[in-house]
C-alpha cells in the first residue's frame, strides 16, 4: 500500500508545475530520454532531482524519528523537536560563514550536519539527566525545545552578521527543495544509506530494549552501545535530510506515531515502514507547497509544520495530562 502511494505521489509530483506533463510523457522521458525534448529536460534535469530529494529527506526523517523514539523511549522523540535539526542547521550555517565550500566534497555538508545534530542532542541529553528525578520524557522534550530555540537564535545571529551566507541559505533554512542538483543529492545518499543500514542492524536489539533496561541487560543486550549506535544512525539520517531539504520538522513524529498506532510496534518493521511513510508524507507536503498558491510556491517546511504541529500538541496533551 505504501509503495503504491509512493509511486502515485511520484507521478503526480513529476507532472505538476508551471507546465503540466501527463503520465505517458513522464514515463517516456524517464525510459527514452531525449535531450532535445523540452519536456524531457524539465522532468529529468529539474523535477526529478526535487522528487528524489523529497523522497530521500522524507525517508531519512521518518527512520530518524522511529529510531529516536525507540532509543530514548519517548513518543515525542523527533529530530526537529529534540534539537537535531537545529544543531545540523547551525553547523552548516557556521561552516558556510567560515568560508567552507561544499562543491569539492559533496558528502561534506551532510556529514557536518550530522556532527552538529549529534552535538546538540548530546547536550540535550546531558541537561535532561541533570537535576532531581533524572531523565524523564518531559525533561528531554523541554530541553530539546529550549536548546533548539537557542541554536536557532545563534543561527539567526550568524546570518544577520553575514549577508552573503543569508542569501545563499535563506530558502534552504525555510525547508525548500528547489534549486538542488544531483551531486548534492548523491552526497547526502552516502550518510543516509549508512544510517539506514545501521538502524536495521540494531533494530532487533531495540525491540529488546523496549522491555526496559533491566530486562534488556538480563537478555544480554549492551544498553550503552545500542543507544550510542542508535543515536549515531539518527544523526547520520538527520544530517542527510537537513543537507538537502533544510531543517524540515515533524515528519519523524507523525509517521512513526501512525505506524506504531495502526500497523505494528515491532521496530524491525517500523523502521522500513517509516522510510516509505516519510517519503510519501514529504512528497504530499511538497505537492501542496507547489500547488496551493500556484503559480507561486510555499516552502515545503511550512506545510510539514502546519500539518505536524497539531499532531505534536495532541500527543503531548495525551501524554502529559
Amino acid at each position: 500500500m505504501g509503495l503504491l502511494l509512493l509511486s502515485g505521489g511520484a507521478l503526480i509530483h513529476l507532472g505538476l508545475g508551471a507546465r503540466y506533463i501527463g503520465p505517458a510523457d513522464l514515463i517516456h522521458a524517464l525510459v527514452f530520454y531525449d535531450a532535445h525534448n523540452f519536456d524531457h529536460k524539465v522532468i529529468v534535469e529539474l523535477r526529478l532531482v526535487r522528487l528524489l530529494a523529497a523522497m530521500l529527506a522524507g525517508a531519512a526523517l521518518g527512520m530518524a524519528g522511529a529510531l529516536l523514539q525507540s532509543v530514548i523511549r519517548n513518543p515525542l522523540g523527533e529530530p526537529h523537536i529534540l534539537g537535531l535539526n537545529a544543531g545540523a542547521a547551525l553547523a552548516v550555517v557556521a561552516m558556510s560563514a567560515l568560508g567552507a565550500s561544499w562543491t569539492g566534497i559533496p558528502a561534506a555538508r551532510p556529514l557536518v550536519a550530522a556532527v552538529g545534530a549529534a552535538a546538540l542532542f548530546t547536550l540535550v541529553m546531558a541537561l535532561s539527566c541533570a537535576g532531581r528525578g533524572g531523565l524523564t520524557p518531559l525533561k528531554v522534550t523541554l530541553c530539546g525545545v529550549a536548546l533548539s530555540a537557542f541554536a536557532s537564535s545563534v543561527t539567526a545571529a550568524i546570518l544577520i552578521l553575514d549577508e552573503q551566507t543569508l542569501l545563499a541559505l535563506r530558502l534552504w533554512l525555510a525547508g525548500d527543495l528547489a534549486g538542488l542538483n544531483f551531486p548534492t543529492l548523491l552526497g547526502a545518499l552516502v550518510p543516509a544509506l549508512a544510517g539506514a543500514l545501521l538502524a536495521l542492524i540494531i533494530s532487533p536489539r531495540l525491540n529488546i530494549l523496549a522491555l526496559g533496561d533491566s530486562a534488556a541487560a538480563g537478555l544480554g543486550v549492551n544498553i550503552a552501545s545500542t543507544r550510542l549506535l542508535g543515536l549515531a544512525a539518527t544523526a547520520l539520517l538527520c544530517g542527510a535530510a537537513v543537507s538537502v531539504a533544510g531543517p524540515i520538522g515533524f515528519i519523524g513524529l507523525v509517521v512513526p506515531h501512525i505506524i506504531r498506532r495502526w500497523v505494528t510496534d515491532d521496530i524491525r518493521q517500523v523502521i522500513p515502514l517509516s522510510a516509505v511513510g516519510g517519503a510519501v508524507l514529504l512528497l504530499a507536503a511538497d505537492i501542496a507547497a507547489r500547488t496551493l498558491i500556484a503559480p507561486r510556491e510555499l516552502a515545503t517546511g511550512v506545510m510539514t509544520a502546519l500539518f505536524g504541529a497539531p499532531v505534536f500538541i495532541a500527543i503531548a496533551a495525551r501524554r502529559f495530562t
